[in-house]
């Protein structure tokens, strides 16, 4: 492959990929109508996956500083989404878990952001979004990989 080509491929991949993120960050926020913020539907979704984590491995699944986390988790918590307890042999950890409310709320945001993602991926032949699925999930597994290495 020549230079010029690969800076052309370098050039369209960032800028599709700046592209999409944006537009599909969009899309998912207005699914959320004002209820959550991005960061908050994704914390409601990984603690619902886990049914119960610790504000440390949050920040560490999400890659950012703890002190991020603790104020999404204040913003949970103070909406009564999120209910905080401590260890019965270590009052120094405290695990998260979903409210019944917070329950509620995660079903039915998580809902209409599969509706929206359904509308999408129904628009490409089967095995078009399955090479893209892999495709996606290979650009994952490199860059964790690169992350690894840092």
């Amino acid at each position: 492959m020549s230079q010029l080509s690969i800076k052309e491929l370098v050039d369209r991949y960032i800028d599709l990929t700046f592209a999409v993120h944006k537009k599909g960050e969009s899309l998912v926020k207005e699914q959320l109508q004002s209820e959550l913020s991005n960061d908050q539907f994704y914390t409601l979704k990984y603690i619902y996956k886990t049914e119960n984590c610790t504000s440390t491995e949050l920040a560490k699944v999400f890659d950012v500083k703890k002190s991020a986390i603790t104020a999404v988790i204040t913003k949970l918590w103070d909406q009564d989404l999120i209910e905080r307890t401590r260890d019965q042999n270590d009052r120094r950890v405290v695990y998260l878990t979903l409210t019944e409310t917070g329950l509620e709320l995660y079903k039915k945001t998580e809902e209409r952001i599969y509706n929206l993602v359904e509308s999408i991926i129904t628009q490409f032949e089967e095995q078009e979004i399955k090479q893209f699925i892999d495709t996606y999930e290979k650009i994952n597994n490199i860059l964790t990989t690169l992350q690894e290495k840092q």
